[in-house]
């Protein structure tokens, strides 16, 4: 905590010290999936805060810096019997991305969103201050509207995070259906059990799969997908399976969800060629964005005469229109698989300026990521924006990590509207930190 109370006391100077300008941040890894202007910007470098502080698993509770993965955090805490309460599903993801965006996992029935588990955190406003919010405090304001802020209303420095116990072992059942609606309901059904995770998978009309996984102290056997096998074909092929609780947590990881097989490493040779360390999120991240600086697909699309845009987003829609929604995407974007997961805020979670959703409400996120070719050439962000019409018919809401393009009255309609402005003008008065509507719709 020295060092942490060092490393905060040197980015306060920093950015009181930067002068005038949009100031962004200096670090080696990111999840966002849209590329970015504002290159001139003047940079505070915080990849120094990358540690995990402390853990009080008899309290519950995990303390890191805002750059900590949570390939970092998950180890830590699984020493002490505990892991964080909802863990997103790549290694990479750092706890202060996910505070400052939207992290989700099949934990998030029971515990939320990532930002709902937290219970305090520091963060460095515009202005130059560091400050200590909790929801109790005179800046339970910027507590609540920090999360979905994406770094335009400071930098969270350190954050404390809800921790609950594990068992060695995860249970996994995988049960097929061929009706949406009776998926649903088997998913609403399973939200008031006592699983501990739940999640599912769309692999097409007529095929999709509930996962409802438990906690366990022992396993008969225990599958490695770490590197020959591939966990998401091992729902269409055991209805019963066990793994290590890490080995659970990164089930994801290994192949991206299913998005290794962009990068070859779903071919056998090839996935033996990348190697077990090389398998994961952090490879295919560097190959991302050396691609997406380059535009190597964008070339070899022109030269075949096709056009492609990406659709790489989660949404969240209320379960009663779940079904709705599912049946627009079959019919009009056609991706698959697709990620289905449940989140209900908690009652007491409080309401997040930002990102709001009903508390005590079942909601169904939607994860899609891929990209969409055609012959025929469409309006940039066609397919991107069916689905942010189609979500607001239905009451959902959309995350922001990827290519959005609402109007700014719609965008400042969905996403804090006078809230936001108000946080913008009490925390970074002269707008040290870019617009949210501006970093994330103009990309700047």
């Amino acid at each position: 905590m020295d060092g942490y109370a060092d490393r905060r006391d040197r980015l306060v100077m920093a950015i009181r010290n930067a002068g005038a300008g949009k100031v962004g941040l200096a670090k080696d890894t990111s999840n966002l999936f849209r590329d970015r202007g504002g290159r001139d910007k003047r940079l505070l470098d915080v990849r120094e805060f990358d540690h995990v502080l402390a853990a009080d698993a008899a309290n519950g509770w995990i303390e890191a810096e805002g750059m900590a993965t949570y390939e970092r955090l998950v180890a830590r805490a699984l020493e002490d019997g505990v892991m964080p309460a909802v863990v997103p599903q790549l290694k990479t993801i750092t706890l202060g991305g996910a505070a400052a965006g939207v992290g989700i996992e099949a934990s998030s029935f029971k515990y939320g969103l990532v930002h709902e588990s937290l219970l305090e955190l520091e963060i460095l406003t515009g202005d130059g201050r560091a400050l200590l919010c909790r929801p109790d405090n005179e800046y339970r304001d910027l507590f609540y509207g920090f999360p979905n802020s994406y770094g335009t209303l400071g930098y969270a420095l350190r954050l404390r995070a809800r921790a609950v116990p594990v068992k060695p072992f995860v249970e996994l059942t995988h049960r097929r259906f061929t009706q949406a609606g009776a998926l649903f309901d088997a998913l609403a059904e399973a939200c008031a059990g006592d699983a501990d995770f739940i999640d599912g998978v769309a692999f097409g009309p007529g095929e999709l799969y509930l996962n409802v996984c438990r906690f366990v102290e022992a396993a008969p056997h225990t599958s490695d997908y770490t590197f020959e096998h591939i966990y998401y074909r091992s729902i269409r092929e055991k209805e019963l399976d066990f793994l290590t609780a890490h080995d659970f947590i990164w089930r994801w990881d290994t192949d991206w969800f299913w998005c290794s097989k962009n990068v070859g490493a779903q071919v056998p040779w090839v996935r033996r060629l990348y190697g077990r360390k090389r398998l994961g999120s952090r490879t295919y991240q560097r190959i991302m964005r050396w691609n997406s600086r380059r535009g190597l697909t964008r070339t070899l699309d022109r030269i075949r005469g096709i056009y492609g845009e990406p659709v790489i987003q989660d949404v969240d829609i209320p379960l009663e229109n779940a079904g709705r929604f599912l049946a627009f995407f079959e019919r009009e974007i056609g991706i698959a698989p697709v990620w289905i997961c449940p989140i209900i805020a908690p009652a007491d979670a409080g309401e997040f300026l930002l990102y709001p959703l009903h508390p005590g409400r079942l909601y169904v996120n939607f994860g899609f990521w891929d990209i969409i070719r055609r012959r025929e050439r469409f309006d940039p962000g066609h397919f991107n924006r069916m689905i942010e019409t189609k979500v607001a018919a239905l009451r959902g809401i959309k995350s922001l990590y990827s290519d959005s393009y609402y109007s700014r009255e719609t965008f400042r309609e969905i996403y804090g509207g006078d809230a936001y402005r108000a946080l913008k003008a009490r925390y970074d008065p002269d707008r040290v930190f870019p617009d949210l509507y501006e970093k994330c719709v103009l990309r700047r």
